[in-house]
């Protein structure tokens, strides 16, 4: 076999590890390495002498292991057996990383098994060359990303999944949760698994977890996530889930008045016996009482007189105003004149408040006295207390005693309660 005269390896940055395919060399032979590698020799199974970038003739100064080792004469083309072998020292930073199944794993805040996956990316680079060739490359031709992903699989699923179970029990994190958690998650494994690598003479340059999911077709995630949204739907009403269920039963009840008067004393039971306390006990006890055994005919109020009439009827016994919803009267806004319904607290055009008159619902402007529409005058109040004074004719306030009567601003004569012109000089008061 002819003698081999110039070695180098130009391989893609993917391969890590290449050995020379020959064996026959020389002390002649010049041996190219190229920056960001290192070549090892191997004699006999025994990794010796390392050379790092740069063209080397392989002589005494270059291999002083391997010429100890062979006894070769100097002076001369001498030629010797031996491998070589290429390790590759760049940083590579895209190695990819995925369970390949789900990891099951019980919510610690929720307590049901869900099933977890994680993936993301890792960046290595070898570190020390004839460690990492004697304990993790042996006899194999070449060795690649691909193998090393093999190789440490087993090792960074087992801290994934130990590391994922103890950051979620440690912190009281829901696994919908830990997405928000993906940079100090990163952070513990690269911790972890740091020393493994450099065992084999690899340094971990980061380990980054990109996803935490959980399927979304699996039955236990889709039941936590449906209890979730009916949670947020009751914290915006604000009632909880035993309260639903006591409203429900009484409700129930309602629609069924042969049982109610059973059920009245269940709903304040079911109150009370499930720990909700005074509080839920007592809107039990209010529900249950408005609960007629005899189901009397629900009433409407009046839009004009406010009168509690017949949900049935068509027309109001008090005022005979059209109860009839088509007929509702609409309320114009006294700011804008835009038309709202009475049931508006604010009109829709202007935002102005309702201030609806007490007898016929008109939209009145803040402060007046009567309703330019029906006349209804809003009792004076006193001065002293402010107690509504209903009857012009009283004299002293029947809450606290204040004298009402009215003194003329111009002669300070003293007037009767009501009179609005001064019986001495005329003014108005």
């Amino acid at each position: 076999m002819a003698i081999i005269d110039v070695v180098k390896f130009n391989g893609p940055p993917r391969i890590l590890a290449w050995k020379y395919p020959s064996q026959e060399l020389s002390t002649w032979t010049q041996l190219i390495v190229n920056e960001s590698q290192e070549a090892v020799f191997y004699k006999g199974g025994q990794a010796l002498d390392v050379l790092g970038p740069g063209t080397h003739s392989l002589d005494t100064n270059n291999l002083p292991i391997l010429r100890a080792l062979l006894k070769l004469p100097f002076g001369g083309e001498t030629p010797f057996a031996a491998e070589v072998w290429f390790v590759n020292k760049t940083h590579s930073l895209d190695v990819k990383w995925g369970t390949a199944s789900p990891i099951q794993t019980q919510d610690p805040k929720f307590g049901i098994m869900a099933p977890v996956r994680a993936n993301g990316q890792f960046g290595v680079q070898v570190e020390n060359s004839a460690k990492f060739l004697v304990k993790l490359v042996g006899a194999t031709p070449s060795f690649d990303q691909d193998a090393l992903i093999r190789y440490f699989r087993g090792v960074y699923l087992t801290k994934v999944k130990d590391t994922l179970a103890q950051y979620l029990i440690q912190k009281k994190i829901s696994v919908l949760e830990i997405s928000a958690y993906l940079d100090e998650l990163s952070g513990h494994m690269a911790e972890k698994l740091t020393p493994y690598f450099a065992e084999y003479g690899i340094r971990l340059l980061n380990f980054y977890v990109n996803d935490v999911s959980v399927p979304d077709n699996d039955p236990a995630v889709i039941q936590l996530k449906n209890a979730l949204a009916k949670k947020a739907e009751m914290n915006i009403i604000g009632y909880d889930y035993r309260e639903e269920r006591s409203f429900n039963t009484l409700e129930e009840a309602a629609k069924n008045p042969g049982a109610a008067g059973s059920v009245m004393g269940a709903g304040v039971g079911l109150g009370m016996g499930l720990g909700l306390g005074g509080a839920m006990g007592q809107r039990a006890g209010d529900l249950a009482q408005n609960i007629n055994v005899a189901a009397p005919a629900p009433t409407v109020a009046c839009p004009k007189c406010q009168a509690k009439v017949p949900a049935n009827v068509k027309f109001c016994p008090d005022c005979g105003q059209n109860l009839a919803p088509s007929a509702a009267k609409a309320i114009k806004c006294d700011k804008c004149g835009a038309l709202m319904s009475p049931k508006a607290k604010f009109c829709p055009e202007c935002g102005d408040p309702y201030n609806p008159c007490p007898k016929c619902g008109e939209d009145l402007p803040k402060g007046a006295a009567s309703c330019p529409a029906c006349g209804y005058a809003f009792p004076n109040p006193c001065p002293n207390c402010g107690e509504p004074i209903e009857r012009p004719d009283v004299k002293f306030c029947p809450a606290c005693g204040q004298s009402l009567a009215r003194d003329c601003p111009a002669c300070h004569a003293t007037n009767a309660p009501g009179a609005k012109f001064c019986l001495n000089c005329g003014a108005k008061l």
